[in-house]
């Protein structure tokens, strides 16, 4: 779960960010989120299937 909250962490990061303008640090923390997610998901998936 800790792949999750970090990539719960940069969304907040990224909403914050975009917020306040910083237009470069919030598509780099969405981009981080989502490939976070990505890997969480491949993670979760392949658990279930071992």
């Amino acid at each position: 779960m800790a792949i999750l909250e970090l990539a719960i962490a940069f969304f907040v990061l990224a909403i914050i960010a975009g917020a306040l303008g910083a237009g470069g640090v919030a598509g780099l923390s969405m981009d981080v989120a989502k490939w976070l997610v990505i890997i969480f998901l491949v993670l979760a998936v392949l658990s279930l299937v071992f």
